[in-house]
């Protein structure tokens, strides 16, 4: 048996732009997806925690060093610039791999969507 985990989180990153005329998706800096081990076109769920708002996507990469979080598509009328968003990606583990798992979080310390020090 096989249970859905944390794998990844991006905690509180804020939203640079929005993009409404887009196909869709989550824009990211390249840089923080690699910290956070989330990969291109892979299937995240998106917090606004200035809003509530919860939606579904996946992840594109923006810039290196851009600090770019861009709201594309319909998901774009989940947000706007300057709300902070908590991304999230998942894993299915085995009990025996579950009891060694442990999350990649990377916290966001301010605008710049730079990484807490």
């Amino acid at each position: 048996m096989q249970t859905v985990f944390l794998k990844s989180k991006i905690h509180r990153i804020f939203v640079t732009q929005a993009d409404r005329d887009y196909t869709g998706s989550l824009t990211i800096d390249e840089d923080l997806m690699d910290a956070a081990g989330i990969s291109c076109f892979e299937k995240i769920l998106c917090a606004n925690v200035d809003n509530g708002e919860r939606f579904e996507t996946y992840a594109i990469k923006g810039p290196r060093g851009s600090g770019t979080c861009c709201l594309n598509g319909a998901a774009a009328f989940k947000g706007k610039p300057g709300d902070r968003l908590i991304v999230m990606a998942w894993c299915l583990l085995s009990p025996e791999e579950a009891a060694a798992h442990s999350p990649r979080i990377v916290v966001i310390g301010g605008p710049d969507n730079k990484p807490a020090a």
